[in-house]
């Protein structure tokens, strides 16, 4: 592969996946030509009796039978070596040395042009299921701008190296990962969150490789390549998500192991019971079995499907970690929501303002903002959005700031004295008799916000509510998953019980557990566990890395550039939307629904029935090849349908 071969392909962990996906166009014509070469003989051998004057009798069909029983031959022993056991394609040599013998050369050589061109077909079908990660891949650009001594200029992806400085401008993709040095520019995410607005970038923040920038030109510092980036992280998700077996695909594989010797009893038992026949039509209904017995269709019934469903969930920015993760999916009862940054977005905001004493609410916020100026605190900065908000302007500056830890914070402007306090520092003052105040206090308390008096000399003159804010789509995520029978939805918080109790109640959680170390949060996991439930825990990916691990899956939000999410996390939402919740476990069921018809319908009973069939005479090793072929492809089809899942449109 060449240095060029668009960005991560430098890096050596990433060659092969990448090799695979990008196979070459005169490398599709070879492996068309040459089931094409082998129909060509084919259609020649028919012609015999027009041929024979110049040719041996049989010669084309013998010609065909050696070239695609050799090619067969050839791949089944490199495999037989590899895996150190007898595989299903000793099947298909045994057939062809049957036919062979009974001097059925043209049926040999359909049953070998057969296979190998079903093989091509499945190709061509599967590569509908890896178009997601080719389409991952194209987003990387074959060239940067570098700025070096001074200049810019412009070099091929694979020779950018950590601490170069990417110069980005309008219109094209970002090189690799790294921080923003200079510049402002919107930049669309929506190739790893699947968030269709872009994201406004200035300096000090983060960009990722693939991304598009749409406005102003950026200069970054590369901190990651290769496999280390974030769009590495998907391709490399998606191209192991095969090796990640569920139990259904272990079932298949320890059913394959067995394969071959019960085929070989069953060839056996079809040679005793066919005595009465001549030799030749015995033989031929055993070749039969043999071409129509092989595991094709129940090898691909379950990567198919895995790979289709991993793929169209990373074009929509989630990350699954395989068959084991989907299979699990499918079977959740029971869903752990943490509440901070997954149910609420993580950060305070002002949610009531009452106002005291003549006061109006501009006033008002104007008189807290200049006392919460230069507190620092998450709250400090709700109520400065609110007075930006309402067009206060410049806050003035005031003197003598002062912090009261755990009770709120005083300042001295314009010849008033400016008090923000919290209701512990209302009840020990003697304002607590206030009944307007209190009442005021005690409402917004029980609805689990943080409430703020505005006092002004002494003198109360209004209330501010802080909470943090619930997620817009938190309610209509609850709706969806009790109506997939999600039998307990339960929130896990370090907040105390009214507040958790406030936020569960408005978006419709059944549970409540508030209070909890993280400690805490893993013995109730490993309980729900025990109990039977199959547990779901989603979390913001770093706080709950623990309870992610341990549930049966878990689902870490808002992962972009953060390794560990990605780590110890079954499924990595670059997002935060949480409505890809339920399409998962959606997709999940879909996927093991698709899977059990892949095995039970076009694997196991197209086999049983084509057997039976076989042994009694009705197919030829013609027919069977076809039969078998096409029950290949029926199981790539049906798992290409997963392709087509519509996900949450943002």
């Amino acid at each position: 592969m060449h240095e060029g071969d668009h960005g991560i392909m430098h890096e050596a962990d990433l060659r092969k996946p990448m090799a695979d996906y990008r196979e070459s166009l005169a490398k599709k014509i070879r492996k068309f030509l040459f089931p094409g070469s082998l129909l060509l003989l084919i259609l020649i051998s028919t012609l015999d009796v027009y041929v024979a004057k110049w040719f041996p009798e049989d010669y084309f069909g013998i010609l065909a039978m050696l070239i695609g029983g050799s090619f067969i031959t050839y791949n089944t022993i490199v495999v037989v070596m590899k895996k150190r056991r007898i595989t299903a394609g000793v099947l298909v040599i045994l057939a062809l040395i049957g036919t062979a013998y009974v001097g059925e050369y043209l049926a040999g050589a359909v049953v070998a042009f057969m296979m190998i061109a079903g093989e091509f077909l499945e190709d061509i079908t599967l590569d509908k299921t890896r178009n997601a990660v080719r389409e991952l891949v194209r987003l990387v650009p074959d060239t940067a701008r570098v700025r070096r001594g001074g200049e810019v200029e412009i070099v091929s992806i694979g020779s950018v190296r950590t601490g170069d400085i990417i110069v980005v401008r309008p219109g094209e993709r970002i090189a690799a990962d790294g921080r923003i040095i200079k510049g402002q520019a919107a930049v669309n995410e929506s190739s790893l969150t699947g968030e269709s607005m872009p994201v406004d970038k200035t300096e000090g923040d983060r960009a990722f490789v693939g991304t598009l920038n749409e406005t102003g030109v950026l200069e970054i510092e590369v901190e990651k390549l290769g496999s280390d980036t974030m769009l590495g992280k998907i391709i490399k998700v998606v191209q192991e998500a095969q090796d990640n077996k569920g139990d259904t695909q272990k079932l298949a594989d320890r059913f394959a192991a067995y394969f071959t010797p019960v085929i070989l009893a069953i060839c056996a038992l079809v040679w005793f019971l066919t005595g009465d026949i001549p030799l030749d039509e015995r033989l031929l209904r055993v070749m039969t079995v043999l071409v129509i017995a092989c595991p094709c269709a129940l090898v691909l019934a379950t990567p198919t499907a895995v790979v289709a469903t991993v793929g169209a969930a990373a074009r929509h920015g989630a990350l699954i970690k395989g068959g084991t993760v989907l299979e699990s999916m499918a079977k959740v009862t029971a869903v752990c929501f943490d509440k901070t940054g997954t149910i609420t977005i993580g950060r305070p905001k002002v949610v009531d303002v009452r106002t005291f004493k003549g006061s109006d609410e501009k006033t008002l916020l104007l008189t807290a903002a200049v006392a919460e100026k230069h507190s620092g605190h998450p709250i400090a900065g709700a109520v400065m959005d609110r007075a930006e908000e309402l067009g206060a302007g410049e806050i003035p500056e005031g003197d003598d700031f002062r912090m009261n830890f755990g009770k709120g914070v005083e300042i001295n402007h314009d010849g008033r004295h400016i008090e923000i306090a919290n209701a512990k520092y209302f009840d020990e003052t003697d304002m607590a008799g206030d009944e307007q105040v209190a009442q005021y206090i005690r409402s917004q308390e029980n609805m689990g916000r943080t409430s703020l008096m505005v006092i002004v000399d002494g003198v109360v003159i209004g209330g501010i509510a802080v909470a943090d804010t619930i997620r817009d789509e938190s309610s209509g995520v609850i709706d969806r998953l009790h109506g997939l029978g999600i039998r307990r939805t339960i929130m896990l918080t370090g907040d105390n019980e009214v507040t958790g109790r406030a936020i569960a109640q408005e978006v419709g959680i059944d549970e409540v557990q508030a209070g909890l170390l993280p400690e805490d949060k893993l013995k109730f996991i490993r309980d729900l566990m025990e109990s039977g439930e199959t547990v779901l825990m989603i979390g913001d990916g770093v706080n709950d890395a623990p309870a992610l691990t341990l549930a049966d899956v878990g689902i870490a939000m808002g992962i972009v550039g953060t390794d560990v999410a990605v780590e110890s996390s079954d499924i990595s939402l670059m997002s935060d939307d949480l409505n890809l919740v339920p399409q998962l476990l959606e997709a999940g069921r879909r996927t093991l629904k698709i899977v059990k018809q892949n095995i039970y319908v076009f694997a196991v009973l197209v086999n049983v029935v084509g057997i039976w069939f076989s042994g009694l005479g009705y197919l030829t090793p013609i027919a069977a090849a076809v039969v078998h072929n096409l029950s290949s492809l029926f199981v790539v089809g049906n798992s290409a349908r997963l392709l087509n899942y519509q996900y949450v449109d943002r």
